[in-house]
């Protein structure tokens, strides 16, 4: 049986508003490591044979400087513009349009170079070797239209310096129900998820599992992406030059209208990352005891 190729797609279009400037290459490892390294260094262990980044074309010199000096002579690496005029056909074109038009169309922009499984990280989060190794084995054996997430206890994703956006995840026999996502944040005691969309806040458990886009796809992604896009900016109308085209919305709708079944894996890894300048010491500390423990070399690459 011949070995499927594996795609690791990273989405680093963003700047990182709140971290103010691009997180994506701020160093944290002991010999200046960024997030990403971590990431393609377990994917390759994990099995993964090509890396593709969705980045912004005026970010492309910085990033073959940084990032692809250290992983093009160990992984296949491939780069993509994520474009705001790049968009399906039938679409509005925003003439005005600056901010991107979010993951899901982040996702779309790499359609002509993944054939295939593929898995989807962010580039600013550690998601730990574990999660990696449970996606891989996933994505090798899974089904037509069977997609994947990785669930991570929302408690081990917060930060003491304010609220994170999540994927709260409702699941029933490791299967996804619904994917609201959300600002979390925990106050009193409490961990309070607030929908983006506007309904109304809730309450919600520590062990509840949460979307840090990390998901595995096949190729039908792509075409589902491409014909929702004309309905969401007809829903989203009178906001064309801010809304979003978010892929856990994109999943939870693909799958409540039982066009695939979306498996929820759950993991031993621990998730790491920085969203305000302030989580960036805690996260260098964290990096430093995995090294110690033996799960990375003190020198990555």
């Amino acid at each position: 049986m011949e070995k499927k190729e594996l795609t690791l797609l990273v989405m680093a279009a963003g700047m990182g508003s709140r971290f103010g400037g691009l997180k994506q290459i701020e160093p944290m490892g002991p010999n200046g490591e960024f997030l990403i390294d971590y990431s393609v260094y377990d994917a390759i262990k994990a099995g993964f044979s090509k890396v593709v980044f969705v980045i912004k074309k005026e970010n492309y010199d910085l990033f073959k400087e940084t990032i692809g000096k250290r992983v093009e002579s160990k992984i296949k690496t491939e780069y993509v513009f994520q474009d705001v005029f790049d968009l399906p056909s039938d679409s509005v074109v925003v003439e005005n349009r600056e901010k991107s038009w979010g993951t899901a169309h982040a996702i779309w922009s790499a359609r002509n170079n993944i054939s295939g499984s593929f898995a989807i990280i962010n580039a600013d989060d550690f998601y730990g070797f574990d999660a990696f190794r449970v996606m891989s084995e996933f994505l090798r054996n899974k089904k037509d239209k069977e997609y994947s997430i990785v669930g991570y206890k929302v408690v081990n994703t917060l930060t003491e310096n304010g609220a994170v956006k999540r994927g709260v995840c409702e699941v029933k026999d490791g299967f996804l129900v619904s994917l609201i996502e959300s600002n979390v944040i925990e106050e009193n005691g409490k961990i309070i998820a607030s929908p983006v969309d506007g309904r109304d806040s809730f309450i919600i458990e520590e062990d509840t599992l949460v979307s840090m886009n990390m998901l595995g796809f096949d190729s039908s992604i792509f075409k589902y992406i491409n014909d929702n896009f004309k309905e969401f900016q007809e829903s989203n109308k009178d906001n064309l030059l801010k809304c979003e085209y978010l892929i856990p919305d994109i999943l939870e709708k693909s799958t409540l209208e039982g066009l695939n079944t979306t498996k929820v894996l759950t993991t031993t890894a621990k998730w790491e990352g920085v969203t305000y300048k302030e989580d960036k010491e805690h996260v260098q500390k964290s990096i430093k005891l995995f090294i110690e423990n033996g799960d990375y070399p003190n020198k990555l690459w």
